[in-house]
C-alpha cells in the first residue's frame, strides 16, 4: 500500500475531524490521565485531545511515516490553529510510528481513542487483544470507524469500473485494504478479546461536497487512493471523471455515504499482565 499524501490530507479530512470531535466528547479525558491516540495521522485530533485532557500523556501513532511527518510539523507551528505548543505544558505528548495490532505497550493507558482507523487495519481480534494489552487494569476504549456498508455506494461503483476489459488486469485478485465490520462482529470480537461493558452502535454519517472539485480532491486523496495507485497514470483522471458524472447524478449530488460504526468497553480493574 503506497504511503499517504500526508499534506494533503491534512487539508481535507475536515469530516474525518468532525467525527473524532463527537468521539473525544465520548472519551471525556480527565486530568492526569495517560491517552493513547490509534491512527492519529497528521494530529489535527489529537491537538485537540491534549488541550481538553489539559494534564497527563497522550501518545499519538500511526503507520504512516508521511501522517507523522506532517504531525511533528504541525505540532511545531507557531501559527497553526493545531499547535502542540509550550502553551500546554502540562501535557506530555508525543508521535510514535507504530502498529495497532502490535501496540508495544503493556497496561500503560488509562484510555484508547482511536477515529476513522481501524478499518484501515484488516485483523480487529489481533487488534483489540493489543489495545486490550495496551490498557491499565480499569482503562476504557472508545472509538469509531467506517463499518457495514460504508461508502457501499462508491466502492460499488468503482468495483464495477475496475472489472471494465481495460483496467481489470490491474484489480486482479485484490480485494482492497478495509474491513468494514458489523455490529454482531465487533462485540463478539471485543467480548473474546476480554472487553466488558461493551457498547457498540452504526450511524449513518454522509458527507455532501459543494462542487466535483472538492469531491474529486477528497476521494481521491482518502476514499479511492488505492484504487488510483494501481492504475496507470494515464488512466487515473479518467477512472475519477467516471465515478464524479456518477456522483453528479445523485441526489443530493456529491454526496458520499459515509456509516460510522462506534464501540467502547473497558478492561476490569485488577487485570495485569505480564511484559
Amino acid at each position: 500500500m503506497a504511503d499517504w499524501d500526508a499534506e494533503r490530507y491534512h487539508r481535507v479530512s475536515d469530516p474525518q475531524l468532525e467525527w473524532g470531535r463527537r468521539v473525544l466528547r465520548r472519551l471525556a479525558p480527565q486530568p492526569g490521565e495517560r491517552i493513547l491516540d490509534i491512527g492519529c495521522g497528521t494530529g489535527r485530533l489529537t491537538a485537540e485531545l491534549v488541550a481538553a485532557l489539559g494534564q497527563g500523556i497522550v501518545v499519538g501513532i500511526d503507520r504512516s511515516e508521511a501522517m507523522l511527518r506532517e504531525a511533528a510539523a504541525q505540532a511545531v507551528e507557531p501559527t497553526g490553529p493545531h499547535r502542540l505548543g509550550d502553551d500546554r505544558v502540562g501535557v506530555r505528548a508525543c508521535f510514535v510510528r507504530a502498529d495497532g495490532t502490535a501496540l508495544p505497550f503493556v497496561d500503560a493507558f488509562d484510555a484508547v481513542l482511536s477515529t476513522a482507523t481501524f478499518h484501515w487495519i484488516l485483523d480487529h481480534g489481533q487488534l483489540f487483544a493489543s489495545i486490550y494489552r495496551a490498557l491499565a487494569p480499569g482503562g476504557r476504549l472508545i472509538a469509531q470507524c467506517g463499518g457495514s456498508a460504508n461508502l457501499g455506494r462508491l466502492l460499488d461503483r468503482a468495483g464495477a469500473l475496475a472489472e471494465r476489459p481495460a483496467l481489470a488486469r490491474y484489480f486482479q485478485g485484490w480485494q482492497g485494504p478495509w474491513e468494514f465490520a458489523d455490529v454482531p462482529t465487533t462485540i463478539q470480537r471485543l467480548d473474546k478479546a476480554g472487553f466488558t461493558a461493551i457498547d457498540v452502535s452504526l450511524e449513518p454519517a454522509p458527507v455532501t461536497f459543494p462542487d466535483r472539485a472538492s469531491f474529486c480532491e477528497f476521494v481521491s486523496c482518502v476514499c479511492l487512493r488505492d484504487h488510483l495507485t494501481r492504475l496507470r497514470e494515464d488512466d487515473r483522471p479518467q477512472f475519477l471523471d467516471v465515478l464524479a458524472d456518477e456522483a453528479a447524478a445523485d441526489s443530493p449530488p456529491f454526496t458520499l455515504d459515509y456509516w460510522r460504526l462506534n464501540m467502547a468497553g473497558k478492561k476490569p480493574a485488577g487485570i495485569e499482565q505480564a511484559a
